[in-house]
């Protein structure tokens, strides 16, 4: 027997590997943002927009104990808009108001600078100062 050469008839030895069985994946319910709809509908609500995200966050809340998750993410997407409008707004027009308010002092207090000659004129009763 000449074992000096690979015969035909050799084939591998089959591996034993297990294929992966198919993954399920389960999504997270969508959140609804009720704390922050509640938040921005009493502390900030600017333009009613946090009223607005509270009806959009119940209405997410709804959607997801019944069952329909994706008219769920919908809503919660929306409420969270809103919320982060309402937010945004009502930290944007404090800080811009009070930048207003400075800037208008900025310029008063230059401006009555500038006037301070106009304001101290004394009219004198000697007509020595006229000649």
């Amino acid at each position: 027997m000449d074992t000096s050469y690979p015969r035909e008839d050799y084939l591998p030895a089959p591996s034993h590997k297990r294929e992966p069985s198919p993954t399920i994946l389960i999504s997270s319910p969508p959140r609804d943002h009720l704390i922050w709809s509640i938040f921005n509908t009493i502390y900030m609500n600017f333009c009613c927009l946090g009223f607005v995200a509270l009806a959009f966050s119940v209405k997410a809340r709804d959607r997801k104990v019944s069952g329909d998750v994706e008219a769920a993410r919908r809503f919660s997407s929306k409420a969270r808009c809103y919320n982060a409008l309402a937010t945004a707004g009502s930290m944007v027009l404090p800080l811009l108001l009070a930048a207003l308010v400075i800037t208008g002092v900025i310029h008063l207090s230059k401006l009555a600078q500038e006037s301070v000659g106009f304001f101290t004129y004394q009219f004198s009763g000697s007509d020595d100062e006229d000649k």
